[in-house]
Parts: structure tokens; sequence; C-alpha cells
């Protein structure tokens, strides 16, 4: 599928599965701008429409990962500077932080957080999910077994 017709079809899903996984609208955004980049500068060579966009998934969920780790880096390193000073209380993560539920799915590790996003919001089934996170389909049944009790976890003790 050519990058332009892959951008008309699924723009806005890919936005919403990076929201989803980074909870931040403009890491998303420019998490699936940078894919597209990438993908028009240089196109894979992929077989069908169904490859092409798990290529594009799999990249968007590369790329919320370095946004992920960027961000703890730029954390690690503004609280060494501000030390001394008042924490200036940060706009976009108390905005992504908003309602429990996403409160809850950004404290699951990154496995448990991608695979309910994968099954629940883009709803993939198990072999999908297994074939882009190349892990085993038991894998992927015990990894959102595990997310789903501690994510009910987390929005009962939010209630409290």
């Amino acid at each position: 599928m050519p990058v332009v017709e892959l951008f008309r079809e699924h723009h806005l899903e890919l936005v919403r599965l990076a929201a989803m996984v980074a909870g931040d609208l403009a890491v998303a955004e420019d998490v699936v701008q940078d894919v597209y980049e990438r993908l028009h500068r240089r196109p894979p060579v992929l077989r069908d429409d169904a490859a092409s966009l798990a290529y594009a998934r799999a990249s968007v969920l590369n790329g919320c990962r370095t946004a992920y780790r960027q961000a703890a880096a730029r954390r690690r390193h503004a609280a060494i500077l501000l030390e001394s000073t008042e924490a200036v209380p940060d706009t976009a993560a108390a905005a992504a932080d908003r309602g429990v539920l996403v409160a809850a799915l950004r404290e699951l590790p990154r496995r448990q957080r991608e695979v309910l996003v994968l099954h629940y919001y883009c709803d993939l089934d198990v072999a999908e999910i297994a074939a882009m996170l190349r892990i085993g389909r038991s894998t992927v049944r015990s990894t959102m077994s595990r997310g789903l009790a501690a994510l009910a976890q987390a929005v009962r003790e939010g209630d409290r």
C-alpha cells in the first residue's frame, strides 16, 4: 500500500493507538508523523495492505517506546537540575493523568499496556498481537490476564 493511501485510511487509527500507549496526544501525533516521514523517505517492500498496516502499527509502538524513554531521561535530568528549587508541575503529564482508568493504564508495565491497547482498542486478536510484538500467543494471553487484573486493582484503589 502506498504511503499516501496508508495515511488517508489509517492516520487517525494510528494516532489513537499512539495516544493510548503514550498517554499524551501531542506525543502521539509526533510519533505518527515521524513514522509517516520515515515510510515516505524509505518505504518498506511489503506484500499486501495488511502487512503495511501491521508495519505501521509496529513502528508506532516502537516510536512510543522511544518517546517514553526520552521523557524518562528528561524527567531524571530535570529532577537533578531542580533539586534546590520548587518543582514545576508538568501540564502535559497532568492532562494525560486525568481519569482513573487512564492513570491506571499508564502505571501498567509497557508490555501489559501495549497488549491491552492492541486487543481492546485496536481490536486485534491474540495471533495478530503475538505476531506484532514477536511473542508467543500464550504470552499474549497471560500478559493480558495480568494486565487486566492489575488494571482492575488500580481502579478499585482509585475509587477509595
